[in-house]
């Protein structure tokens, strides 16, 4: 243990001397999480809307303030037809159009069902399902308004009852009932009740931090020590291979878990994400990530020969396909089933449900066991593939 602590010492001193990894280490991940935390948001509000008016009612005019007072849509101009969109959408002047026919407040006053038109840009595709997705809640919701309302005068006026599910309004394919057979929907989110895209990535943001920290430098490390002529001096001394090991690759597990505790700190105060979960059993199973991750860092080390490769090798070839098939920005349900496959050899994958379950949703270790043991497993089998190699360079 003596020889381990001596290892782990020089370590720590050697990081203190190269200031500008030690910067990278530590300052590097807050400054990460606040430009991708803030810039992360898929959110769509204020979405630029023509407005086509052709009714000019009360009752028209009334829906367009639907459209405009609920703050996912701001009208930047008004058009007489409908021919006069595609210049708006063309010129990116507007994303979205709201299209209200002649006889709309005629259609709405008789209990008929009036359509309403929205035209989207799907040149941007997420807007526009996000836009359609809040268009189609307003007119859903005004449909039931004007429902309610015919079967509150139905229960007042008689012979009113044939009429009052006759009609609503809705976008194409109408919100109207028939009577009180009409369905109404009480739909709830848990967890994310405001769909918040930025609760979705910053906790995606830790686990793409602790990867560059724990892969990427000390697989540099280690490639050090050969360009510097240092690591055959070590295999001469009384120094066990499993003690080169662990002396190397401790000091960044302490390194990863201070930046661990920094990041939550942010996104907890600072973004708002709730962590809903214990800490102590996320710190836990960081520690199985953290496993997975220095062992691809040592592994690094030994299949390269200066640290220009090792970066280059971790971040090209391991770091962004790992990204890409964790799922912590594509979903892998969405991703071709020879792909899927893949993705249950990517550690990032099981510390992505972890990291979301424990924040988001305030799961126990009871829910998140075969996470926990997938990273144990992977981070095993790797360490003691790169050991292997290690010592055999060592001898």
């Amino acid at each position: 243990m003596y020889r381990l602590l001596c290892v782990i010492v020089k370590e720590l001193l050697q990081l203190r001397q190269d200031r500008k990894i030690l910067a990278a280490m530590v300052v590097g991940p807050l400054i990460q999480l606040l430009a991708l935390g803030y810039a992360a948001n898929t959110d769509v509000n204020h979405v630029p809307t023509l407005l086509v008016d052709q009714d000019h009612t009360p009752a028209s005019r009334a829906l367009a303030d639907r459209f405009t007072g609920s703050g996912y849509f701001a009208l930047v101009a008004a058009a007489e037809t409908a021919d006069q969109v595609e210049p708006w959408l063309v010129g990116g002047r507007a994303q979205v159009a709201l299209v209200i026919p002649a006889r709309y407040g005629e259609e709405v006053a008789a209990g008929r069902t009036p359509r309403i038109q929205v035209i989207a840009d799907g040149s941007d595709a997420n807007s526009a399902v996000v836009g359609l997705g809040y268009a189609a809640k307003i007119l859903s919701d005004v449909g039931a308004e004007l429902v309610g309302a015919r079967l509150r005068r139905a229960a007042v006026v008689p012979g009113a009852a044939g009429r009052a599910g006759a009609g609503g309004s809705s976008g194409g394919a109408g919100a109207g009932g028939a009577g009180f057979e009409r369905i109404a929907l009480d739909s709830r989110i848990w967890y994310n009740p405001d769909l918040r895209s930025r609760w979705f990535y910053v906790p995606a943001v830790l686990a793409m931090v602790l990867l560059l920290v724990t892969m990427i430098l000390p697989s540099m490390a280690v490639v050090r020590e050969k360009e510097n002529g240092t690591l055959e001096q070590i295999s001469v001394t009384p120094l066990r291979p499993w003690q080169l090991i662990v002396g190397k690759l401790l000091p960044f597990v302490l390194i990863g878990l201070v930046d661990l505790l920094l990041v939550v700190a942010l996104a907890r105060w600072v973004f708002g994400v709730p962590l809903r979960g214990s800490l102590a059993l996320l710190v836990l199973l960081t520690l199985l990530y953290l496993l997975s991750t220095l062992a691809l860092g040592l592994l690094v080390s030994t299949m390269v020969r200066n640290q220009q490769q090792a970066m280059m090798f971790s971040a090209f070839v391991l770091m962004v396909p790992m990204i890409y098939l964790s799922g912590l920005i594509f979903p892998i349900e969405n991703m071709p089933h020879a792909i899927q496959l893949v993705t249950y050899a990517v550690p990032v994958r099981y510390y992505a449900n972890i990291i979301r379950g424990i924040f988001l949703r305030g799961s126990g270790l009871s829910a998140l066991w075969p996470d926990a043991l997938a990273l144990l497993g992977l981070g095993l089998a790797l360490l003691t593939l790169a050991a292997r190699r290690v010592r055999k360079s060592l001898d």
